[in-house]
């Protein structure tokens, strides 16, 4: 029997080694699964690279990941924020790399892992710095920059509902990178709000088939929030 979930934060990221590189889905706040990162915190992993669309906000998900001096590189498109304080001061002082790609072009890049895309042309970030030390051609005039694809060991995303096939469906925003993501990466683990049977999910509406998930973990952040709460 096919049986993808895990019953705890823990054995879903589990085996997760030093080294890795790590999708985080998300788009500023929504559709991040905080829970998968506080459980990767805990479990110890060191010398990440994390690939996501943003560098944390405030200082918890990615910011407290990045401030315990888990990540020595992340690659994503918005660094900077009104709340990016964690990554201000780790990038000023030296301490994390950073790779800056257009946002159209990271979506690409990771879509393009898993679809076995050996490389891409696009005309963003053609003649800026962004474009240096990289391949470039005219096409139709137009200068483009060779782009190449994003490759993950493991992919933390968070979705509404998930089957224990591991047959996902997401919620409005909560959709963003998600998707491609799991596509991406050797291994994928999935935070839930709701695990349900199987056929309770519309065949139709599943945006991610169970063939690209590797773990399933039910997550609610209400119930973690009133946990923090009780405990103060």
């Amino acid at each position: 029997m096919i049986d993808k979930t895990v019953p705890t934060l823990d054995a879903a990221v589990a085996g997760i080694a030093d080294g890795s590189t790590v999708m985080v889905g998300g788009f500023a706040t929504s559709g991040v699964p905080l829970e998968l990162i506080d459980a990767l915190l805990a479990q110890g992993a060191r010398e990440l690279t994390i690939v996501s669309n943003h560098a944390g906000n405030g200082d918890t998900g990615l910011a407290a990941l990045i401030a315990a001096g888990r990540v020595r590189r992340i690659v994503c498109s918005y660094p900077r924020h009104k709340d990016s304080w964690v990554f201000d001061r780790l990038f000023k002082a030296g301490r994390i790399e950073l790779e800056l790609v257009p946002q159209g072009t990271l979506a690409e890049r990771i879509r393009a892992a898993g679809a076995g895309i050996g490389a891409f042309y696009t005309p963003a970030a053609s003649g800026t710095e962004l474009a240096q030390g990289k391949e470039t051609r005219v096409i139709d005039g137009r200068a483009h920059v060779l782009e190449h694809p994003l490759h993950a060991d493991v992919a933390l995303i968070r979705a509404d509902r998930g089957d224990r096939w591991g047959n996902l469906v997401y919620r409005m925003a909560g959709r963003n990178f998600g998707p491609i993501m799991a596509t991406a990466a050797r291994l994928t683990v999935a935070q839930v709000r709701e695990v349900v049977p199987l056929g309770a999910l519309d065949p139709e509406a599943i945006v991610t088939p169970g063939i690209f998930v590797a773990r399933v973990v039910q997550a609610n952040r209400a119930d973690a929030d009133t946990r923090s709460r009780t405990a103060a």
